[in-house]
């Protein structure tokens, strides 16, 4: 068994809908009520939630969003390159990792309402990390376009949104 394939089975990870694998760690036992949150929200939510998440080269996290802010925190592997268009079509591009001289953060924020990918930058390699979520994740929060809505509202980023999509 690979390092890879141990941290799978040691942190019993499953596959994510949006590519890699992941486990839920946190959800906070308190609840913020709907008539405190936004009109957006669906219903109440957790104050907050955190998962493991682990990317592989062989996969990637397509383009995806959630209403929430998401904190991405670096524990493990290779470094990751983290791709954000904004709500206004702004592109920008981050590497999470640890090589501080490089220009890498072991921490992250992908503002709320922003579409986000990532994958490992390394071949046969893996990236460990944790992502916390306030208010918490809950899936009615969780947006994956396909390659075609997302390269029709921002044609200008069709080559990486074509990376970086499923279909």
């Amino acid at each position: 068994m690979n390092r890879k394939e141990a941290i799978i089975k040691a942190l019993d990870l499953k596959p994510h809908p949006e590519g890699g694998y992941f486990k839920e760690t946190y959800r906070s036992k308190g609840e913020i009520t709907t008539d405190s949150l936004n009109p957006e929200y669906s219903g109440k939510r957790n104050y907050s939630t955190c998962i493991y998440f682990m990317l592989t080269s062989d996969t990637f996290s397509a383009f995806h969003k959630i209403k929430q802010d998401e904190i991405w925190h670096f524990y493990d592997g290779a470094t990751i390159h983290l791709h954000i268009i904004s709500a206004t079509g702004e592109y920008s591009e981050h590497i999470i990792g640890r090589n501080f001289a490089n220009g890498e953060v072991p921490q992250l924020i992908v503002p709320g309402n922003s579409w986000f990918a990532a994958r490992v930058v390394n071949e046969n390699a893996y990236s460990l990390v944790g992502c916390t979520v306030a208010p918490g994740f809950d899936f009615d929060d969780f947006v994956m376009p396909t390659r075609a809505i997302l390269i029709a509202q921002f044609p200008q980023h069709e080559a990486i949104i074509t990376e970086l999509t499923h279909s």
